[in-house]
């Protein structure tokens, strides 16, 4: 039963700090009833703009853009701000580390916070909340903090639900009137008790005579999932549960509507009963910690970029995937609420609407008589190119979208696809040369771990890439080649800085070329999970496969790709000294000058740890 109206409270999320530039500042809100926004930044005359859309009956996305009447705003430094709703200035006590939340415009970056991967019912710890206590005791001490939090993909996991996020979901679903898609063709069960852990059951597959002869299930006579994850059991599938499964994520207000936990465990099987009360434990840390989290976000510029995860796993990872979705209703229809969920709760607010905007109209029309119909909307979405973005600091910061511009093998479509076609790495290529430092933001590691990267090789010549995620820079011949070329280029950066995620360990790396007259360095820095880890044991043994199969001398180094370039492991201070970290965290980034000063990892424990650049 849907709450009355005026029972709800008014703001469910925000202020969120989007993008803040000299020109503009961009705030996002999650609000209950139409309302006018207004905003101010203490000491400066300010102009206020609001993009308000539905999503239901009581559920409205906002985006208010504040600009200076004169001039621009301040750079590298805490701006104290403050909003009013409908006239009445909004108390944000629980959202600052003093009077009112303090953002900065960044130019030059002196420290940045990075990370991927947070999974709400990993039983880890959120190291966003770690994030946030460092910017509040900088803060506090008025000291230098970082400027910038770029999380670069998997922010939400929409195909790994847990079972109480998923009664969450449909709970949430009436009491904010949220408006629903007409229901998709596939056989799920009338209740939602009876879907919990077995969605993935019902999701269409591809028949086993239509697969390859050459894999091993056409000969089991295996059906093949078109929706790959391993953990599929919950997978969100409407565009209203998207869109409840984005509140959810980022706000505690919500969590408070709706009852999850008060669930009738007898309706589960006893491995699925153990399993829900596992995800309660980690969900309800999970919820404790969301304010904190939020504070976090009202205080400083939150940029986002998708992985496979915000829509599903191995999203676009070969032609075969793509085409199976593609000659699919549902499964193309269940891809394309994820992407539009995406664009609406990440990606408007990259670019502060500038290119991402011009989508609404069409969007807003999709509403008819409270349903939405998207079947206009899904072309224009799917070929709307601009997901990613620069900022114009120093170093600059160049956001690359590894998904939508895949470089697909022509001659066997079961090849893992390149993560950047000719033409991207091409105006890459274009963004990168006369710069003297560059942060590059790619949300897979370019420079990965050789022995894991070996394995997944091993599993995809055996014609598996689902299996092992096959998901690496080197993976496509054209795409490191070109890549390679391009780092090796004499008038690109003498410091590039890759922030990639994605693998659910953490490591730093440096590269230089081998040959060649440029004397550049690549730091490969790489943090995950924000919420997420990969298993310990098994990390170690890899990593001492790696020491032993890839040392310097090792003749094995003369079969990879980057043979071209010289890679230095750095160790870190965590445990005894290890080179790949498999703990949640979230990186800290500081620079000088616009190059790497320092490296560290800020664990959800609390504990910090740093690699040594020597």
């Amino acid at each position: 039963m849907a709450l009355p109206q005026d029972n709800l409270p008014n703001i469910l999320s925000g202020p969120m700090v989007r993008r803040a530039e000299p020109n503009s500042i961009c705030l996002q809100f999650i609000v209950t009833k139409p309302s006018q926004l207004t905003g101010s930044i203490d000491g400066i005359s300010t102009d206020s703009t609001q993009t308000t859309i539905g999503l239901g009956e009581r559920l409205y996305l906002i985006f208010l853009s504040l600009t200076p009447k004169q001039g621009g705003f301040p750079l590298d430094k805490a701006l104290s701000y403050q909003v009013s709703v409908d006239g009445s200035t909004q108390k944000h006590d629980h959202l600052s580390y003093g009077t009112t939340p303090t953002l900065i415009v960044p130019k030059n970056l002196s420290g940045v916070l990075h990370g991927s991967c947070r999974n709400p019912h990993h039983p880890s710890k959120d190291s966003l909340v770690a994030a946030d206590e460092y910017l509040r005791q900088g803060a506090m001490a008025s000291e230098q903090r970082a400027s910038l939090l770029l999380m670069s993909g998997d922010q939400v996991y929409a195909d790994d639900v847990a079972g109480p996020m998923l009664k969450a979901i449909h709970q949430l679903i009436p009491i904010l009137g949220i408006y629903e898609e007409q229901p998709l063709n596939l056989p799920l069960p009338d209740t939602l008790e009876a879907q919990l852990y077995k969605r993935d059951k019902f999701l269409p597959k591809e028949p086993w005579e239509k697969r390859s002869k050459f894999s091993l299930g056409y000969w089991t006579r295996k059906d093949e999932p078109h929706f790959s994850s391993v953990k599929a059991g919950n997978h969100l599938i409407s565009f209203e549960e998207f869109v409840a499964f984005y509140v959810l994520n980022f706000s505690a207000t919500a969590w408070t509507l709706v009852s999850p936990f008060e669930f009738e465990q007898a309706q589960l099987s006893k491995p699925h009963a153990l399993q829900f009360e596992a995800e309660e434990r980690a969900l309800r840390d999970f919820i404790d910690t969301l304010p904190s989290v939020e504070r976090l976000m009202a205080n400083i510029s939150t940029l986002m970029m998708f992985d496979d995860h915000d829509i599903t796993d191995d999203w676009n990872l070969t032609p075969k995937w793509e085409q199976n979705i593609a000659n699919s209703h549902e499964s193309k229809r269940i891809v394309n609420n994820g992407l539009i969920a995406y664009w609406l709760f990440q990606g408007l607010g990259n670019d502060a609407l500038a290119q991402s905007g011009t989508l609404l109209g069409e969007f807003k029309q999709s509403l008819k008589d409270e349903k939405w119909c998207f079947s206009n909307f899904d072309k224009t979405i799917n070929r709307f190119g601009q997901w990613h973005y620069c900022l114009d600091t120093y170093p600059k910061v160049v956001v690359l979208d590894t998904r939508t511009h895949r470089w697909r093998s022509e001659q066997d479509f079961n090849e893992p696809s390149g993560l950047m076609d000719w033409e991207s790495l091409m105006e890459l290529q274009d963004v990168l040369i006369n710069h003297e430092s560059v942060l590059l933001v790619s949300p897979a590691p370019v420079f990965g771990v050789k022995v894991i990267e070996s394995i997944q090789a091993v599993f995809n010549s055996c014609g598996q890439p689902l299996v092992v995620d096959v998901e690496n820079w080197m993976a496509h011949e054209g795409a490191a080649k070109k890549l390679i070329d391009i780092f090796k280029r004499e008038d690109t950066p003498k410091e590039t800085i890759i922030l990639s995620g994605d693998v659910h360990y953490s490591f730093c790396f440096s590269v230089q070329a081998r040959f060649g007259r440029h004397h550049n360095r690549i730091w490969q820095l790489t943090a995950s999970g924000i919420k997420n880890e990969f298993p310990k044991g098994l990390l170690n043994i890899l990593e001492k496969l790696d020491t032993w199969l890839f040392a310097t001398w090792s003749p094995f180094n003369l079969f990879t790709k980057r043979w071209q370039l010289a890679v230095s492991k750095h160790r870190s201070d965590y445990g005894k000294g290890r080179y790949l970290v498999s703990d949640s965290a979230i990186s800290l980034v500081e620079l000088e000058e616009g190059k790497l000063k320092r490296y560290a990892l800020l664990h959800g424990t609390g504990e910090v740890s740093s690699f040594d650049l020597n």
